[in-house]
């Protein structure tokens, strides 16, 4: 596991021939196919598509994998599922230009992690908020599901938080194709969620991080989103939230966390908690091993 952590760290996402590029095109291809008819077919099709990408690949790999390298194979779908170097890599760039002064290359940067508008969105806020829930989607809920299942449950969860970063919508499109896909995402999203969210608590301001979650993660749409980012603004002591744009329509999101708006050297705290976090995980996962064997 720990190898595999220091692997992605080491690596980072591969810049050529990405295999979730690929998992992407076909998913869409498939999609595009599919998404057509009556409220109820859109729905059917969008399950048939969900366990036609979904399942194949890490049921093979639960089912048949060779013990003897077995180990191996794990340790390469962890790296491929987990994306703490990746998270990292896509919002430090923001705080640097920032502070050299460059508000448009950093409203850039912030506007291919998030999906508000370029124009309207606030810089600090939205990458805050996106490192804070990324951190669970790319990092803890892969890690949570390996302890599980191995390879197989991170790869089979990889597979479906990437679906439903494309078809998770609200909206005319996917309303209904993509609605078992985040159901499931949802459902595979709420332990993890709320362990991140209570790592995220006693790393920094706890009391205030749990008051936040407690009286807050119920304001939030996202049954998830909610605990992580409430806890996490709670224990870095900002305030998040607030209108937002999308696709020219504004939102009016409730306000959450406590303090003042973040600020540059905020998104850098956000980073540094998710990587204490990560490294509280690793540490308790070892704990955990050592006394089972001792036991043994």
């Amino acid at each position: 596991m720990s190898g595999a952590i220091i692997l992605d760290w080491l690596t980072g996402e591969p810049q050529r021939f990405h295999p979730l590029v690929g998992f992407g095109i076909v998913a869409g291809k498939l999609e595009s196919s599919l998404n057509s008819g009556s409220p109820r077919w859109r729905k059917s099709k969008g399950l048939v598509a969900l366990l036609i990408l979904a399942v194949p690949l890490p049921l093979l790999w639960y089912i048949y994998q060779p013990y003897s390298w077995s180990w191996l194979g794990d340790l390469l779908l962890l790296w491929f599922s987990v994306g703490h170097r990746s998270l990292y890599d896509h919002i430090q760039p923001i705080a640097t230009a920032l502070d050299a002064g460059d508000q448009e290359v950093a409203r850039t940067l912030t506007s291919r992690v998030v999906s508000r508008d370029k124009e309207a969105l606030n810089i600090e806020v939205s990458a805050v908020e996106s490192t804070l829930e990324n951190g669970n989607d790319a990092v803890f809920a892969a890690l949570f599901w390996f302890v599980l299942l191995g390879g197989a449950g991170a790869l089979f969860y990889r597979f479906v938080n990437t679906l439903d970063a494309m078809w998770g919508y609200r909206n005319l499109r996917f309303n209904d194709f993509g609605r078992f896909t985040a159901q499931l995402d949802d459902l595979l999203n709420f332990v993890p969620a709320r362990l991140t969210a209570l790592s995220f608590a006693l790393l920094g301001h706890t009391r205030q991080a749990l008051s936040c979650w407690q009286n807050q993660a119920h304001l939030l749409a996202s049954p998830n989103g909610g605990p992580v980012m409430t806890s996490g603004a709670g224990t870095l002591g900002v305030l998040l939230g607030g209108a937002t744009r999308y696709q020219g329509q504004w939102q009016d999101k409730p306000y959450f966390g406590a303090g003042e708006p973040p600020v540059t050297q905020d998104i850098r705290h956000a980073l540094r908690l998710v990587s204490k976090t990560l490294a509280l995980w690793v540490v308790i996962l070892w704990c955990t091993e050592g006394f089972v064997w001792l036991q043994a």
